[in-house]
């Protein structure tokens, strides 16, 4: 039997689905993590390209994360 018969007579139409689910999974995932986390880590995230080499820390200083 070649290997273009054994392709032909697999079914791979189901991997293409599978990869979509997993990718709409992941990325519903991803979206509600971001509306679920406060303003003010979003804001932390969205000014670090402006800091100029300062470290800053959105924990407490109790906290080890």
């Amino acid at each position: 039997m070649s290997m273009s018969e054994l392709m032909s007579m697999a079914d791979l139409s189901l991997w293409p689905q599978l990869a979509l689910v997993v990718f709409l999974g992941v990325f519903v995932l991803v979206m509600r993590r971001l509306w679920k986390s406060p303003a003010s880590e979003i804001n932390h995230g969205a000014s670090l390209p402006f800091d100029e080499g300062e470290i800053t820390s959105t924990t407490s200083a109790g906290s080890n994360r």
